[in-house]
């Protein structure tokens, strides 16, 4: 006998949602998921990825939502502060901003490699550009009365990286811009960071490590034995911004499946 299927919640009816990174990945199912969950509008932000942002339009419309495309370099203040101006003011309200944007460092296999372009590139993006979006849209939430902030974070915090210490530094300064802001904009508007462990995006799942052994060597060590696709914790990752987490700011929530388990 089948399953039965529960009915998809409707956190987000009459909302909007505004996801950067959407074009592909986790950001793409973070914005379908919004609009699945009844979002009035769905923002679906890219720098580079035009192609893979359209199809990520074309599903939210699918669900009945709206979509508003955005376009912007989030480490260059002057877009973000233009791409805020244009989400609210065709949006009217933003209610949810999901900063989903940043860089792992991919290409990195070693601490041996690391170079000044890359720890520039890093911290240009995961930090300084999420803090751009902070301050822009957590400034105009501040004005609009209401509002919800998540950070896309990482567990690398919990265990350091001696790939990509730079990806490292990143993520724990996130943590502090999510506290940081959390006290500034309280009570009005939240800020927590949401950190999902290994998830199977396409990126991840074309790395020669994970092909070659990487994949089941970290379902083993992981006590749920699953690495998920990004469809299967973008529901996650939402919470934060759901009125069930209405106490919740500053905080950071971890989504691995038990890896990072403090004192395991």
């Amino acid at each position: 006998m089948a399953p039965t299927q529960v009915p998809m919640s409707k956190r987000f009816e009459g909302r909007s949602v505004l996801v950067t990174g959407a074009g592909t990945g986790f950001g793409a199912e973070i914005a379908v998921r919004a609009a699945q969950e009844g979002a009035r509008v769905v923002g679906v932000h890219y720098r580079n990825s035009m192609e893979g942002a359209k199809r990520t339009v074309e599903r939210v419309q699918a669900t009945g939502s709206s979509a508003l495309l955005l376009q912007a370099d989030i480490s260059d203040w002057n877009q973000v502060r233009a791409m805020a101006e244009r989400s609210f003011a065709e949006i009217e309200t933003v209610d949810t901003l999901v900063n989903n944007v940043g860089d792992v460092a991919r290409e990195q296999m070693s601490w041996r490699d690391v170079t000044e372009a890359s720890i520039n590139h890093v911290i240009d993006v995961d930090v300084k550009g999420t803090m751009f979006c902070i301050h822009e849209f957590g400034t105009r939430m501040l004005e609009q009365g209401h509002g919800n902030i998540v950070n896309i974070g990482s567990t690398v915090v919990v265990r350091g990286s001696a790939r990509a210490p730079q990806y490292a530094a990143a993520k724990y300064a996130l943590i502090g811009l999510t506290k940081s802001y959390a006290h500034a904009f309280a009570p009005t508007v939240r800020i927590n960071t949401f950190a999902p462990g290994f998830i199977e995006t396409e990126a991840t799942l074309g790395r020669e490590d994970w092909k070659s052994g990487r994949a089941e060597e970290l379902r083993s060590m992981t006590p749920m034995n699953h690495i998920p696709g990004p469809a299967e914790i973008a529901g996650a990752a939402l919470f934060l911004a759901t009125d069930d987490a209405n106490h919740i700011t500053g905080a950071y929530m971890l989504a691995d499946g038990g890896f990072n388990m403090v004192g395991a």
